[in-house]
């Protein structure tokens, strides 16, 4: 009988030790589950994010201007307005020397010269007028408005013209790039080949103008790691000297963003220093912000940090395609997000003799001051849970003291007649 009970008792326990292991395993999937969350929503944010803003870039109201005071540069101008939809604001600049004055503070991102040979005239004016009227009367022949570069081409006179389109590259080579593109056939149509001049090129070692987005990229990852550090490892540390660390650690990252624009990668020719300060100044409210966002944030503060300085800030910051390349919402995010102040603030200090620098510069500075307050905000935080738990602690000691209080019977007073039994007690066992 033993031996057929036996293996029911081995069984029993083979399946007593199934059992006590899947609610184990259990526990362990649901933390796992948990813990997925983010990756995941990291992985929709970062797709949400970079197809929403470079995905299908279009230009919406792309400032560019014929050069001509003339009846003609006019037409053009209203012509390429009517076809464009929305997508281009064609404007007239009376001169190739206001044009490029534009293209250097941004105001336009490309300028179509009729006939560069006819702005150096002085009596250009009375010529395009007169060439103007022809113009006008080609074009009623033809009877319609896409016929409006030949009144263009018949305004810079009987001679074949030499058009030419002005650009900036280190305002953003994708727009420089857009630009040409709707230019270069108008100058087919004028029957000679477009000459290009980039009035504000970029350094020699990056031709296209986005090492400085790059680089935004290598701060900002220095800098919301460093976060996570900061954070966790330094949980026990008070927050005076976490927030000591995230400025010292600011500092250390823009000397490396400084170094890779510099001497490792010759990104800039000139001007580091201001280069450095902006770096110290966008990583400084970056980590500020972020150890300021730990104590509320926990566990959730490196996702938070993520949809912050990567899906909002790289994709508004204009470093790949400027906001007006792009949709309302990045446009919206460009005027006032950090990294847009780095990247506009770098190419204005580098390439554009500081116009418009203190704009970008306040931007950088009322990050940081968002930081300082992120920072003083945790610092009350902090405090007030402290004292919530020191209440809570000398709450429990108490509870815990009464408790005992109401278990223990109070010691009675010793009378004579106890006195005289533990004298007779010690007597009896020879004390």
């Amino acid at each position: 009988m033993s031996t057929v009970r036996r293996p029911d008792h081995h069984r029993s326990e083979r399946h007593g030790g199934h059992r006590s292991a899947r609610p184990a395993h259990s526990t362990g999937l649901r933390h796992v589950l948990t813990h997925l969350i983010t990756p995941l929503l990291m992985c929709i944010g970062m797709g949400l994010a970079y197809l929403g803003a470079f995905a299908n870039p279009a230009p919406h109201d792309l400032p560019v201007a014929i050069v001509g005071s003339g009846r003609s540069a006019h037409l053009l101008a209203q012509s390429i307005n009517d076809r464009a939809h929305g997508d281009l604001e064609v404007r007239t600049v009376g001169n190739r020397a206001a044009a490029v004055e534009q293209l250097k503070h941004e105001d336009i991102f490309g300028a179509y010269v009729i006939d560069a040979r006819a702005q150096g005239a002085t009596a250009r004016d009375a010529r395009s007028d007169g060439a103007g009227s022809r113009g006008a009367g080609a074009h009623g022949a033809r009877g319609a408005s896409a016929d409006a570069v030949g009144g263009a081409a018949a305004a810079a006179g009987s001679a074949r013209p030499a058009p030419e389109l002005l650009v900036a590259t280190a305002g953003s080579d994708t727009s420089a790039s857009v630009v040409q593109k709707i230019f270069t056939p108008l100058a087919a149509q004028q029957g000679a080949p477009l000459k290009v001049t980039d009035v504000a090129p970029t350094a020699e070692d990056d031709p296209t103008g986005q090492g400085v987005f790059f680089l935004l990229v290598a701060i900002s990852i220095g800098s919301y790691a460093s976060v996570a550090v900061i954070g966790g490892a330094g949980a026990g540390l008070p927050l005076r000297l976490r927030a000591a660390l995230a400025i010292g650690t600011s500092f250390v990252v823009s000397l490396i963003g400084a170094a890779f624009a510099g001497p490792v990668f010759h990104l800039v020719d000139h001007g580091l220093w201001g280069v450095w300060g902006m770096a110290w100044l966008y990583s400084a409210g970056i980590l500020l912000i972020g150890t300021g966002l730990h104590t509320f944030l926990k566990r959730w503060t490196t996702l938070g940090v993520m949809a912050l300085f990567v899906m909002l800030n790289f994709t508004s910051s204009g470093g790949i395609f400027r906001p007006e390349m792009q949709n309302g919402f990045f446009a919206a995010l460009h005027s006032f997000w950090n990294g847009a102040g780095f990247v506009e603030g770098t190419r204005s200090h580098v390439y554009f003799d500081g116009y418009g620098l203190s704009g970008h510069l306040w931007t950088l500075v009322w990050w940081l001051v968002v930081g300082v307050l992120t920072v003083g905000a945790a610092a009350l935080a902090e405090k007030r849970r402290r004292a919530a738990e020191a209440e809570t602690a000398a709450n429990a000691v108490a509870v815990a003291a009464a408790a005992v209080a109401a278990t223990v019977p109070p010691r009675q007073p010793r009378g004579a007649a106890d006195e005289d039994l533990e004298e007779e007690l010690e007597e009896a066992v020879g004390v």
